[in-house]
């Protein structure tokens, strides 16, 4: 038989718990931001249109959040290629400090971003604010593009790291990718590395992204 409490009674038990506490969401802070992944890629794969058009989506995403003010740059190398040299994205990204959307320090100097960092799943987090799904989510979108070495420069040789500098979306060539939850496949030691985890697999389009656990997103610094 089902039993109604009673008005007095319930009212009673509440008063003895004492007030209700909801707890709040940190809120966006673009004041602070000088740091985030970007919350959706170019889509078209793993040509981001070069390093400019990969700032200009840094730098759009950012204006749409509020942080237009700052100077934005993509987290990117490219390789040396008919005679220009190679770019190391830790040399674009400013001195630091850097600083998420919810103004939580990621790295204090460019020494520190490559060594004992604060760069986990729930700070690197996009313009807005959001975590990004990682290992164990659906769809997992951990794989950031990177082209760089674990101390953030280019690599050397002939071996496509870059999806052609980031002006290609076809079937063959790669993309070195980093993971920014810190997570992969266990006993792999590299699954940790935010910024050079494993290469993509299977050319450098957008389905070949996803098929690792990707959607051709990156990481933005502001240098300013």
């Amino acid at each position: 038989m089902n039993r109604l409490i009673p008005p007095l009674v319930a009212v009673a038990v509440l008063a003895a718990l004492g007030p209700i506490r909801v707890q709040s969401q940190p809120t966006a802070n673009p004041a602070a931001m000088t740091f985030f992944v970007t919350s959706v890629g170019t889509g078209n794969g793993a040509n981001l249109g070069g390093l400019a058009g990969a700032d200009v989506h840094c730098q759009s995403l950012a204006q749409a959040a509020g942080a237009g003010g700052r100077t934005w740059r993509a987290y990117l190398s490219t390789q040396a290629v008919g005679g220009a040299a190679a770019i190391n994205a830790r040399d674009r990204i400013g001195a630091g400090p850097w600083r998420n959307a919810q103004g939580v320090l990621v790295a204090q100097s460019v020494a520190e971003l490559h060594g004992q960092n604060n760069l986990t799943k729930q700070t690197a987090l996009t313009e807005r604010g959001a975590v990004v799904n990682g290992r164990g989510d659906q769809p997992n979108t951990h794989d950031m593009l990177t082209g760089s070495q674990e101390d953030g420069t280019a690599f050397a040789g002939a071996e496509d790291r870059t999806c052609r500098n980031w002006t290609y979306s076809g079937s063959d060539g790669a993309a070195m990718l980093g993971h920014h939850d810190r997570m992969g496949l266990p006993n792999d030691p590299r699954a940790s590395f935010w910024n050079a985890s494993h290469a993509s697999r299977g050319g450098c389009s957008q389905d070949a992204l996803r098929g690792t656990g990707g959607a051709g997103l990156f990481y933005c610094f502001a240098i300013n």
